[in-house]
């Protein structure tokens, strides 16, 4: 008897270890290249992952002279390496250029939760500790190339969104809105900051990342991602989450300005209609063919969906309680970028000289996906505009060649913003290396 239960014991064992490994196996994406892009993308039946997907590309440093590749027309080189993380990037009036060398606050050691963060964050190249700093990069001589580079802010927590308004620059830290005094030309600020506003940062701090933009009217937007996937420990710990606040920086006032953006990162403003526009990334674990993650123009007031439904109306019934009346007061998004691609970084044309097609339009930084078979993003995007709207075309590669033949991460693409001179930085926190695009000569 003794014997005989030991075998079933063993046979449930193999079983259980069967089943685990099948599902540990994930999704593969069904979808043909483009489907899940522009203004009407494909959507399928979800497909309810109890193990996420992971796929995370093996990280391979660029080496030498090695690059991305640019578009045709175009050609790529370093404006600066040997960073430290590089994320945010800041132009000021001068031309100089401020990047966040930045990375998550610490996470808890315990947990299976916190352990499968560390190690997806370890494998994707992200697993180092932040350097917390803002750095300045100088072109002095003009030829494309920061001569020198200097630790321009230290002492901050996880910073990430930069905005300059007038003699104040702004900082959002992980747990704060900041303000420095700014003068132009200074090469380092050593005064202590001023605290405008806390911002959420209650654990685990999924969504780290706090972004930020100034408006011409000298208002702050702050993005501020979701605390899970979809509210998995309960609305409470989302508190001030999954949204985007509009500030007075001179009063501290700030406002709910839209909200349901599971993780609102690039915001900029369209510069035609004079709208604010952002890119948000979506939710995991329905399959490689959902939800794709967008480009939109953000309205007042307006609600996007998360945690309750997708894409103006599709319910994601994993969510309990459902509220299906939610879905009347949902606004859809304007433009599709692709499923799990995980946009980060957004600029428009009108400050940069690459000439046609990169005339009237959105440049998008894809980081790459990390839950999808195979795998999505790891390039920077071009979407035409018309008439301050998202058109009808497809996203246009504009750099790409961030993976390897094998599938190997030689970088990952983050912010994008125009030099002094419209030529296009895109910062690359893999690779520690600022990359400067411009018009084939």
């Amino acid at each position: 008897m003794k014997k005989h239960i030991i075998a079933l014991i063993v046979i449930a064992i193999l079983i259980a270890g069967g089943i685990f490994l099948y599902l540990a196996q994930g999704n593969t994406a069904q979808l043909p290249p483009g489907a899940d892009t522009g203004r009407e993308p494909v959507f399928t039946t979800p497909r309810n992952e109890m193990l996420p997907t992971v796929n995370i590309a093996e990280v391979k440093p660029w080496t030498g002279d090695e690059k991305p590749v640019a578009a045709k027309g175009l050609s790529v080189a370093r404006y600066a390496d040997g960073l430290a993380h590089p994320r945010s990037l800041l132009r000021l009036p001068n031309g100089d250029i401020l990047v966040a060398e930045t990375n998550s606050p610490p996470r808890p050691k315990s947990g299976i939760v916190s352990r499968v963060m560390s190690y997806l964050m370890d494998k994707a190249g992200a697993g180092v500790p932040s350097a917390n700093r803002i750095t300045l990069l100088r072109d002095v001589d003009g030829d494309g190339r920061a001569e020198t580079k200097t630790a321009f802010l230290t002492g901050l927590n996880s910073p990430y969104g930069m905005a300059l308004i007038g003699d104040t620059l702004y900082v959002a830290n992980t747990d704060a809105l900041m303000a420095f005094p700014y003068k132009e030309g200074d090469i380092k600020i050593t005064a202590k900051g001023r605290k405008i506003i806390d911002l959420p940062a209650q654990a685990p701090n999924n969504h780290w990342t706090k972004s930020l933009t100034a408006s011409p009217e000298g208002l702050l937007y702050v993005g501020v991602g979701s605390n899970s996937n979809i509210g998995d420990n309960g609305l409470e710990v989302e508190k001030n989450r999954a949204l985007i606040f509009e500030v007075n920086p001179k009063t501290g006032y700030k406002r709910v300005f839209a909200s349901g953006l599971r993780n609102p990162v690039g915001l900029a403003f369209e510069p035609k209609s004079g709208a604010l526009w952002g890119v948000v990334n979506e939710r995991d674990m329905l399959g490689g063919d959902l939800v794709p993650d967008y480009l939109t123009r953000v309205e007042f007031g307006a609600f996007y969906g998360w945690p309750w439904n997708y894409w103006g109306g599709y319910e994601d019934r994993r969510v309990q309680p459902q509220r299906p009346e939610m879905r009347e007061y949902t606004r859809r998004p304007d433009y599709a970028l692709g499923n799990h691609v995980a946009p980060l970084g957004l600029t428009f044309a009108d400050k940069l000289q690459l000439g046609a097609p990169y005339t009237d339009g959105a440049i998008v930084g894809l980081h790459g996906s990390w839950n999808r078979k195979p795998t999505a993003g790891y390039k920077v995007v071009y979407v035409g505009f018309a008439d301050g709207e998202a058109g009808k075309a497809k996203p246009v590669d504009l750099l790409t060649g961030f993976l390897d033949k094998d599938g190997a991460a030689r970088g990952r693409p983050v912010d994008v913003a125009a030099d002094a001179k419209g030529a296009l930085l895109v910062s690359d926190d893999v690779g520690g290396v600022i990359w400067r695009v411009t018009k084939a000569k």
